[in-house]
Order: C-alpha cells, then sequence, then structure tokens
C-alpha cells in the first residue's frame, strides 16, 4: 500500500491563518473600494426603485413589414442598447403585434436611453456640395477627416463642437460664390453623371460661375432642390425637423448640423457610403492629437474601398466641395474636409465630443439601424410603493428563513453552528458589498427576483455546511479522534461540495443566457452566490475547522460543541496491530491497514 501523503495535509493544517487571512483581506479590499466608489448600496431595479416606462409603436414606414421578425429584432438591438452586459435590468419586450415597452429603472440615464431606444440610426457618407450659416458665421476652421491605419493618413484637426459642420477656410467663400457653386453644383448632379461622380459637380461647383438663373433652365428638381436650399433656416426648429425628410439616399438632398451653438444648411449629394457598411464603432480619447473623443470607425471591405474613392475625389477640391457630410437620421453631426484619400478601412469622427456624446453615436453605430422606425405612444413614470412593499415582505420572508436555519443548526450541531453562522455572515458580507460594486461597473439592479435568488443561497450555503460536518460526524463514528477526523473528512466533502454547486451554477448560467429582464436577475444573483459559497468554504469554513479542532471544548467532544463521540454513537478508538505473517494470516480489516 502505498503511504499516505502527510507533508501535504500537515502542512494545509499547520497554516490555515493563510486562508483566513486571504478572505480578511479580500473582504476588507472590497468594502474599501465599495465606500470610496460611494455606492454603498445596490443599485435597485425598476419594480424596487421605480423608473421610466416607454411604449413605441412600429411603423412599416422604411420599406419593412410589420412582422414578429422584425419585432424580434428590434427588441434584440434595444436590448443590447440599453442593457449593456444584460444585468442592467432594463426590459425590453414586445406587447401585441406592434408595440414594444422599454422599462428603465431609476439610475440608469434615462434621457440617453430614451433618445437611443427608438433610434433608427441611418448614416451616411455625402459629399458637400455648399455650406453656409443659418446666422452669424464665426470665423473657425473646418474639422478633418484622418485615417487610421491607412496608407496616406492625413493630418487631423478638430472643430469645435459636437454637431461640428463646416465654413469657407478662404474669405473669397462668400455668399455670391456659394451661389454659383449651388447652382453649378446641382446641375452637375442632376446629369446622368452626376450621382456616380460627387467629385466632378464639386470640382464644378467650385470653378463655375454661372448665373443662380441658370438652375432653373433645364430640371425642375434642380430648382426645387435650390429654393429649399436657400429658403432653409436652420434656427428655426420646425424646419430642421423637416430639412432632407424622406430624401432618398442616391438624390441629393438638403440638411442642417450645429456647430458653436450656431446652425448650419448643407446641401449634400448623393450617398457614397452606406452606415450598414461600418463594421465597428467605438469610442476613443485621442491623447496624441489632443481633439479629445472620437467615433473611430472600422468599414467593411465593399465600404473601404467606396469610402477611399469618395476621399480621394474630394481631395482634389476646394473649399467646401472638398467636404463629406457625416448625416446621421437627417442631421449633419460632422463635415470634415479631406487632405488625401483615406485607406485602411478605419477613421475618426472628431469634433470636442463629451465621452457619453461619443459612446451613444459608438453605440447606436455598433449596434445598427432597427429594420423599422417607431414612434413613442406613452411615456410614464413608474413608482416604487408596491415593489417596496414586497421588498420588505420578501425581506421579512429571508430573515424569518435564515431564523430558522439558525434555530435548526443551533439545535442540532449546538457548538459546530458557530461555524456555519460565522460562514454565513462572511457569505452574505462579500454577497452585498460585490452587488454594490456592480451596480456602477455593469450596471446590475437588484430587483424581486435577485432577493429570491439571495434568499434561495442561504440554503445552498447552509447545505455546504452540513456535508462537511457530517462527513466530520461520520468520522468520529469509526472511533477517530477530531484533528484526524478533520483532515480525512474534508476531501469527501470537498468534492461533495464542489459537484453540488457546479450543478447550481450550471442551472443559473443557462437560466441567464436563455431568459431575458427580470429572470437574469434571479440567475445572475444564483450563480454569483454559488461562486461564493465555494470561496467561503475553502478559505473560510475549512481553516476554521482546522483551528477549532485544536481547542479542548471541540477536541474532547464536549456534549454541547456537537462533536461528542457518546452521543454520536462513536466505536471504540482504532488501534494499529501488525499483521501476522504468513499463510495463517486471516483477512484483515482494511481500516486497520
Amino acid at each position: 500500500m502505498a503511504a499516505p501523503k502527510r507533508g501535504r495535509s500537515a502542512s494545509a493544517q499547520s497554516r490555515p491563518g493563510r486562508s483566513l487571512a486571504l478572505i480578511l483581506i479580500a473582504i476588507v479590499a472590497l468594502t474599501g473600494g465599495m465606500f470610496l466608489s460611494g455606492h454603498t448600496t445596490p443599485r435597485l431595479g425598476i419594480d424596487l426603485a421605480g423608473g421610466t416606462s416607454i411604449t413605441l409603436k412600429a411603423k412599416a414606414d422604411q420599406g419593412s413589414a410589420i412582422n414578429q421578425a422584425n419585432m424580434d429584432t428590434a427588441v434584440d438591438i434595444m436590448n443590447r442598447r440599453v442593457n449593456g452586459l444584460g444585468v442592467s435590468e432594463a426590459e425590453v419586450q414586445t406587447q401585441g403585434r406592434d408595440h414594444i415597452i422599454v422599462n428603465i429603472p431609476k439610475g440608469t440615464n434615462s434621457k440617453e436611453a430614451q433618445q437611443q431606444v427608438g433610434t433608427t440610426a441611418k448614416l451616411y457618407f455625402r459629399p458637400v456640395l455648399a455650406s453656409e450659416p443659418s446666422g452669424a458665421t464665426p470665423a473657425s476652421p473646418s474639422p478633418s477627416a484622418s485615417s487610421s491605419g491607412g496608407a496616406s493618413p492625413s493630418p487631423s484637426g478638430s472643430s469645435k463642437e459636437k454637431a461640428s459642420s463646416s465654413s469657407s477656410a478662404s474669405p473669397s467663400a462668400s455668399a455670391t460664390s456659394q451661389g454659383r457653386a449651388v447652382t453649378d453644383a446641382l446641375k452637375a448632379d442632376a446629369s446622368p453623371s452626376g450621382s456616380s461622380s460627387p467629385s466632378a459637380s464639386s470640382s464644378s461647383g467650385a470653378k463655375s460661375s454661372a448665373s443662380p438663373s441658370a438652375s432653373a433652365s433645364g430640371n425642375p428638381d434642380t430648382a426645387r432642390l435650390q429654393a429649399q436650399y436657400a429658403a432653409l433656416n436652420c434656427a428655426k426648429p420646425a424646419e430642421r425637423a423637416k430639412a432632407g425628410t424622406n430624401a432618398k439616399p442616391g438624390d441629393p438632398t438638403v440638411a442642417c448640423g450645429q456647430r458653436d451653438k450656431t446652425w448650419y444648411k448643407y446641401l449634400l449629394g448623393p450617398a457614397g457610403v452606406d452606415g450598414t457598411e461600418v463594421k465597428k464603432a467605438q469610442a476613443i480619447f485621442d491623447t496624441q492629437g489632443g481633439s479629445g473623443w472620437q467615433v473611430q470607425m472600422t468599414f467593411t471591405k465593399s465600404g473601404s474601398s467606396k469610402f477611399a474613392d469618395i476621399t480621394g475625389a474630394l481631395a482634389k477640391n476646394q473649399s467646401p466641395q472638398n467636404e463629406f457630410g457625416i448625416v446621421l437620421d437627417g442631421e449633419v453631426v460632422s463635415s470634415p474636409y479631406v487632405q488625401s484619400a483615406i485607406t485602411g478601412g478605419q477613421a475618426e469622427i472628431s469634433g470636442s465630443f463629451t465621452q457619453d456624446e461619443a459612446q451613444s453615436l459608438a453605440n447606436m453605430l455598433s449596434y445598427g439601424a432597427l429594420p423599422l422606425s417607431f414612434s413613442e405612444d406613452t411615456v410614464t413614470t413608474v413608482t416604487a410603493a408596491l415593489g417596496g412593499e414586497q421588498l420588505r415582505a420578501g425581506l421579512i420572508a429571508g430573515a424569518i428563513g435564515l431564523a430558522l436555519v439558525v434555530i435548526y443548526l443551533i439545535a442540532y450541531y449546538r457548538g459546530l453552528s458557530l461555524v456555519a453562522m460565522a460562514s454565513l455572515l462572511v457569505s452574505a458580507i462579500l454577497t452585498y458589498v460585490i452587488m454594490a460594486l456592480l451596480g456602477p461597473a455593469i450596471g446590475f439592479a437588484l430587483n424581486l427576483p435577485a432577493v429570491c435568488g439571495a434568499i434561495v443561497a442561504i440554503g445552498i450555503t447552509a447545505d455546504s455546511f452540513i456535508v462537511y460536518f457530517e462527513r466530520i460526524r461520520d468520522e468520529i463514528r469509526e472511533g477517530r479522534s477530531l484533528r484526524p477526523a478533520v483532515e480525512r473528512a474534508w476531501p469527501r466533502a470537498r468534492r461533495t461540495i464542489l459537484v453540488s454547486d457546479f450543478v447550481s451554477f450550471l442551472a443559473a448560467a443557462v437560466l441567464f443566457i436563455v431568459t431575458v429582464g427580470k429572470v437574469q436577475g434571479f440567475a445572475f444573483t444564483l450563480g454569483l452566490t454559488t461562486v461564493l459559497d465555494v470561496v467561503v468554504v475553502f478559505l473560510f469554513t475549512k481553516p476554521l475547522m482546522t483551528l477549532l479542532a485544536r481547542r479542548r471544548f471541540f477536541a474532547d467532544g464536549h456534549k454541547w460543541s456537537g462533536l461528542d463521540p457518546k452521543s454520536l454513537g462513536a466505536k471504540p478508538p482504532l488501534r494499529r496491530t501488525r499483521r501476522p505473517a504468513g499463510p495463517a494470516a486471516g483477512p484483515v480489516d482494511p481500516k486497520e491497514a
């Protein structure tokens, strides 16, 4: 028979203080982080703390039918927009055939979420044919488009405003020259080659000196669009809302954009690149160029080729025909100028964004456009009165359950109940602190199902202690003293505890993946507390039992220790005997080996 590995067992038995010190350090560090972050209580879900409920109605005005597939796609996109990791407890679900309900809990930026949730995020890159301010003209340079990873990156500048637009870079771009540019750009765009070659129209607009009246001679659409541009006043909200409505991607249009608190109007050519060809968008902070927060875009293969073509063509023109307008939902959010073709499939939108603005834009571009457009039917505020009563009822039920568990432990395990209660206290502290930290970190919100998950965890944690205690009692019944019984019982108890917790965690993980909304809160809490149960049992309960086994109260089997050999019906102590030599030796009990 192989000799037992006594070195490792002795080391683990003689140094339980290390494990206890480790978990104590973890508790102190997490608690300190909780107080330093300023979030000393878990963030509550909409059913406990109240929030905003938005009802959206679908409209089939984008060429898509209102059916279950499109509604499910819209719910999925909205969920990702407002839920992030899926545990912020913002609920998005369909109601009826053409309605979607969005519940945003208190503590979330409900205004920003309300703006994002139903936004179609239609993005187009259109060449700028003409632009001018609708009011006073501030003298400031146009923003630039820069390449990230391209073969010939152009120098990058930034505008002074989030919704950046452009003014003329030279004093020669007067109102008269703007009018001539408008006229000739529209005439060129009306030609068969105008839609496919924005550079030609822009170039002719920059060099021609035709009179404004010439635009009306030949194409009534050209005259109508020029009249719209001339009459457009972007300083008026009503006109901004109507600018460029129902414009097709392949047609020129007018639009508005804001810079330095001044609204500009734009005449834009046909779209050169569609927003669906943006593969990825993310907010980054430019530490080298000093332009602050930017939105970095990565194009698909086809989008990269188109973007390189249009920027290469625009780079040959004069201002403002060397600019392209980044049009999001009909508004020009930036109009950077181009100095050279942007290749490599990456570009940045810059314009002195704040962090929230850059992340909001990147969020909408990354998650794409909704298959349907939506209008807000109702926006209501949800009170937490009913949820507060339910929370109190749930906490009372949890307290009663915990009290019953404690009474049972004291009555059945007596002194061992101190170990169980101390372990439950450590588990409760870790659960509370981690929940408080997860609120600002990943948007976790504690709702009623999550409270139920925490209450269920009491039973799971207590079950682990009971398994270990019963294994120790079994060893004592076999006649062993407490110190070896604690060490011999641990491997078998550890295996049972790990298997049990793995099954619970697997069930929680599957439930979290296949469900949404409040049920995810239950699954997340159950999985978290199951993991913490393993941590507490390994780093606290087992080392604490090793230390207590050295105390006479437990080692001598005091009747109030819960480990009294007499009350447990222990056998006489095991004695080692020498095995007789030779074939005459009878069968030997394996326990004596």
